[in-house]
């Protein structure tokens, strides 16, 4: 297996969040006296012009007032960008999907930024509203059921589902899931509290990896986001993806351990691909093609920030500046009184060990406390034994000599009572575990419980893991056995040390501050709130407080400003050469033609079934599979214009564009093409790059080449002058075509599909008003 083709094309500019916002701000930044003092004989009368006393200049005094305190970073980070304090306050959404251990991090997290002055929503499944109201962050549902997703990985720990799944419908009921999870994450970002009605849009997501809308919502919100996991998810050649498992091969393991993670994302992609983009039609953002939704988060280099030790699992060599290992996230240890039981059992004799799944699914519990007891026994040890999800030992009396039955209990008080644990290898057991010098021993089921696992093996604190199928009473009396052994608690021991000089939390908070785009994310007027609108006339950014305000006071209109994005995210399909890149487009074509062909036709029947499902009358089924038709026929004529005019054209110029990255020349950045004009913009660029580089280069390419290989350098650098000079003029002269086509595109797909983004600037006008309304009241 060779190196995956896009290994090389990490930095490829066609991919990238973009702080082009902070170039159109070219003026100084404003402070809250700048445009309150400001001379009124300037000329201008836009907001400069404000009266000291007036009514406006207290409302902002008293909100600019409210922001002056910020939280220092106590440990500076080593990014790109050290803030020292932070004081922008910000609307932070927190998209979380799995189990209760996978929520519990982000609750820890959510808090800690509380304490900056961010208001925080942590958006997850139904099921937490409680468990996430009661430690005084914000809840929004997003649906789905994280048992029947821990029972489906249970029955499928890997990609590839079984047959018992298919034939169950296992498959469609996940799929289903999965759009209710994005419609649910998309709702998270943008509407008010269900409970309390307050108006809420972020300003900025921060999200589990499985969450999958993550990105999308940030796009279509124009916000910057940042990814935090407890599990590896970015390429890399020390450990393979937790969820792909290879066989033996001759291929080198680090090779193996690299191509891991993009074939795990080329199968969640053909699995669900057509979900995410069905949805991101609803959201007004164009599709993703196939060759780029694997590939994408890399390529984008969202900040990634993972939720465990250093000290356990150091960062990879290979792993850029974008991401980082902070330490686990251990929450403050709750209050807690033992029942009479438990407390009178950890006292009765030596200390016992853990056993527990937590939230594991398992689908025959009395098969598992049968050996769970049996192998206590062999053992000689006593066990506490947690009931779990999957109720253990629902049948037998919860309290004998040497073995207590539990219900829910903190693990934070819980293993400073044990001599060691044996659980599922969640990665907030693991670490609550190992903080308490327990040695471990891992049953894994599913995800990344292999991975931690053998993590704990390698640093000698457990044995090598049992997969939970491979479970037996003999097997696991041996993993016990060998937690208790002087080597094991040494090691364990060694890794508490090291973990308590760790602060997770506040790592990955200050992580969170030091990748987000300060300059393009701050108020000109109030800079301690974040920036929501732009004013059109002038480049100044408002926060959707300050906009409200100056509205009310009559300094601006509501149609003099437009929606601001803090963070654009720009998603376009790289091109390697033109071979692969117009036969590509050929593809897409062939499919976008025969899709609408077929459409036409099946589209009205499939209208037809669903009417007479809902008992339509004859006129509506009749209506709807017209409509169904006509669509389908629009789709068409867009398909073969927009695929012959702009997409061929595009495509090819973009392949001859990259051809000098071949023999290792870098290819310049010519921008994003946003809207026509931006494609004018693009055109004019590459055309005066690839005529003047085409054109030098069949003599500075010789020459350059000559004076380090003699002639054979000469040879070489016309053959790269003469290919340079090919490919570049072939760019140059489509880009004429292509990128204004391109450009005048996107301004029709923008003018035609908006309702997104007149949700987007109702909603942020709904929490302008709620905010100075609770201002004039305080």
């Amino acid at each position: 297996m060779g190196k995956p083709k896009y290994q090389d094309d990490l930095s490829a500019p066609t991919f990238h969040r973009s702080n082009d916002s902070a170039e159109r701000h070219v003026l100084p930044q404003y402070q809250l006296e700048d445009p309150l003092c400001s001379n009124p004989s300037s000329g201008t009368t836009d907001v400069t012009n404000i009266d000291v006393d007036s009514h406006l200049t207290r409302t902002l005094v008293r909100w600019a007032t409210k922001g002056k305190s910020g939280v220092p970073n106590r440990h500076p980070s080593r990014r790109l960008t050290i803030h020292r304090t932070w004081s922008v306050q910000l609307n932070v959404v927190i998209q979380v999907v799995g189990s209760r251990g996978d929520v519990q991090p982000f609750i820890t997290l959510g808090k800690e930024l509380q304490k900056y002055g961010h208001r925080v929503r942590l958006a997850t499944h139904d099921i937490f509203d409680s468990f996430v109201r009661e430690s005084g962050l914000d809840f929004y549902p997003i649906g789905g059921d994280p048992k029947e997703l821990m029972a489906y990985m249970v029955k499928n720990p890997g990609l590839i589902p079984s047959m018992k799944s298919l034939r169950e419908g296992d498959i469609q009921r996940k799929r289903t899931m999965i759009l209710q999870l994005l419609q649910g994450c998309w709702r998270a970002c943008i509407e008010n509290d269900p409970h309390t009605e307050k108006p809420f849009v972020a300003d900025a997501i921060i999200a589990n990896p499985p969450s999958f809308a993550h990105v999308h919502c940030a796009q279509a919100l124009g916000i910057p986001l940042h990814l935090m996991f407890t599990m590896p998810w970015s390429s890399t050649r020390a450990f393979p993806h937790p969820l792909a498992n290879f066989k033996a091969s001759e291929i080198s393991p680090a090779a193996i351990n690299y191509a891991s993670y993009g074939i795990v994302e080329w199968l969640t992609w053909q699995g669900l691909g057509d979900i995410i983009n069905n949805w991101r039609d609803t959201l007004d953002l164009e599709p993703i093609p196939a060759t780029v939704g694997p590939v994408l988060m890399e390529n984008l280099k969202v900040p990634f920030t993972y939720c465990w030790s250093p000290a356990l699992v150091p960062k990879p060599s290979d792993w850029g500046e974008h991401i980082e290992v902070c330490g686990f996230f251990f929450r403050d240890p709750p209050r807690y009184d033992p029942p009479a039981d438990i407390d009178r059992f950890i006292e009765a004799g030596q200390r016992p060990v853990y056993i527990g799944f937590g939230s594991i699914v398992i689908e025959d519990p009395a098969r598992m406390t049968s050996v769970i007891l049996e192998a206590v026994r062999s053992s000689g040890v006593r066990a506490i034994i947690s009931r779990g999800w999957s109720n253990l030992g629902e049948e037998i009396s919860s309290y004998t000599e040497n073995v207590i039955f539990i219900d829910d209990c903190p693990h934070e008080w819980l293993f400073q009572h044990v001599a060691a644990v044996v659980h599922h290898g969640g990665a907030g057991t693991v670490a609550c575990g190992l903080r308490n010098a327990c040695p471990t021993t891992i049953v894994p089921f599913f995800g990344d419980q292999p991975f931690w696992g053998d993590m704990v093996a390698a640093a000698g604190a457990g044995p090598s893991p049992i997969p939970h199928q491979l479970l037996d009473s003999s097997n696991l009396a041996q993993a016990i056995s060998f937690c208790l052994t002087p080597e094991a608690m040494t090691a364990a021991r060694e890794l508490s040390s090291k973990m308590s000089a760790e602060n997770g939390v506040q790592a990955a908070v200050e992580s969170f501050h030091a990748n987000l785009p300060l300059e393009t994310i701050r108020c000109d007027i109030l800079p301690h709130l974040p920036a929501a609108w732009e004013y059109k006339r002038l480049p100044i950014k408002l926060s959707k407080v300050a906009a409200q305000v100056l509205i009310d006071n009559a300094v601006l209109g509501a149609s003099d400003i437009r929606s601001y994005d803090t963070q654009p995210t720009f998603i376009n399909n790289p091109r390697w050469d033109p071979v692969t890149s117009t036969s590509s487009a050929y593809i897409s074509l062939a499919h976008d033609i025969t899709s609408s062909s077929t459409g036409i036709i099946l589209s009205p029947i499939s209208e037809l079934r669903r009417s007479n499902a809902e008992g339509a009358s004859g006129g509506e089924t009749a209506g709807r599979m017209a409509t169904a038709s006509v669509k389908n026929l629009g789709r068409l004529h867009i398909a073969i214009f927009k695929g012959l005019g702009v997409d061929l054209p595009y495509a090819c110029a973009e392949g001859f564009r990259a051809v000098p990255k071949l023999y290792g020349e870098e290819v310049k950045d010519h921008g994003d093409v946003k809207n026509w004009s931006s494609g004018v913009e693009v055109a004019g660029k590459n055309f005066a790059h690839g005529m003047v580089d085409g054109i030098t280069g069949l003599w500075t390419k010789p020459y350059r080449e000559g004076k380090s290989d003699g002639a054979l350098g000469v040879a070489k650098g016309i053959g790269k002058g003469l290919l340079g000079f090919g490919s570049k003029v072939t760019s140059a002269s489509l880009g004429l075509i292509a990128y204004p086509g391109q450009g005048m595109c996107k301004s029709i797909r923008r003018a035609a599909k908006s309702q997104s983004r007149k949700t987007m600037k109702v909603q942020k006008t709904k929490e302008g008003e709620y905010l100075d309304k609770k201002l004039r009241l305080e």
